[in-house]
């Protein structure tokens, strides 16, 4: 919450910023826009006989015409076109005004980039991926994937391990995970098990000697459902709440559901062979 905060704060100070950068460039061009009228008044005053400082550059001008004099050649004024004020959209605006609206321009792109990125990622829900509803396949081809990968599917994209769930231990998963949103995918013979330790947050990676998922960081070691076997942790492995929609099974990856209590074994699974941590590490 104090992290969303912030982000909140920051964008709103960037606004202002923003707003300000964009409040001195207008006026930068109110103050050219009234040099510009105030030339004009000269030259009209020039035009209409009324006396006008001299500066001394339009001296030292008139000294070197002067001088001049004998190497001028006449010329015919018909032969002079008349002036024509130019369009103000063909001038378009001055190298500064540009350099400042594309500053801004591209400020208030990267503005608006930051702040989709915090949308996505205060409602990680309205995209794909970790933290939405993932639909990891039609039930059967599911089950063929996690025999195909010796027992655990690995997706990247939920940052989950989905394994089968043994139909001979429904019925003591019922009284454990009966009243949980992750019941409907057990019942379907799945489990969806966040990648995370629950000690300290390493990775928990499978072990395909052991058939247990064991944590290479302090040691802690699983079954194939998530629940805890040994090792420091304080409770299994968490796990994410599960549906069947149309013979899919739907992992909700926004709904974390905290890992069963220690002692806690509903399918009897032992070792099936050698840890891949080595036997100090038990």
């Amino acid at each position: 919450m104090v992290l969303a905060l912030a982000i909140i704060g920051i964008v709103i100070l960037a606004a202002i910023a923003l707003f300000a950068a964009s409040r001195r460039s207008d006026a930068n061009s109110a103050i050219s826009a009234e040099t510009r009228k105030r030339d004009q008044s000269r030259v009209a005053a020039g035009a209409i006989g009324v006396e006008e400082e001299v500066t001394g550059r339009e001296v030292e001008k008139a000294a070197a015409l002067e001088r001049r004099q004998g190497d001028l050649v006449a010329f015919d004024e018909s032969e002079i076109e008349p002036w024509v004020a130019p369009d103000p959209e063909a001038i378009g605006v001055a190298r500064r005004q540009f350099l400042n609206r594309s500053i801004i321009g591209m400020f208030g792109f990267a503005l608006s980039g930051f702040g989709a990125a915090v949308i996505a990622q205060l409602w990680p829900g309205a995209s794909e991926g970790f933290g939405s509803a993932i639909n990891v396949g039609e039930v059967g081809d599911v089950r063929a994937q996690i025999t195909a990968a010796n027992g655990f599917l690995y997706r990247p994209e939920g940052r989950m391990w989905v394994t089968e769930y043994p139909s001979g231990a429904l019925e003591k998963a019922a009284v454990e995970y009966g009243d949980t949103a992750a019941w409907p995918g057990i019942e379907a013979g799945f489990m969806a098990l966040f990648q995370k330790c629950p000690h300290l947050g390493c990775r928990v990676p499978e072990c395909g000697s052991s058939q247990f998922f064991e944590c290479p960081c302090h040691g802690s070691f699983y079954n194939q459902v998530g629940e805890k076997r040994g090792g420091p942790a304080p409770r299994g492995m968490d796990f994410f709440a599960m549906s069947i929609s149309n013979g899919n099974l739907v992992v909700d990856t926004g709904n974390i559901i905290g890992g069963q209590s220690i002692g806690v074994n509903t399918t009897g699974q032992e070792r099936e062979g050698p840890s891949c941590l080595g036997a100090s590490s038990h």
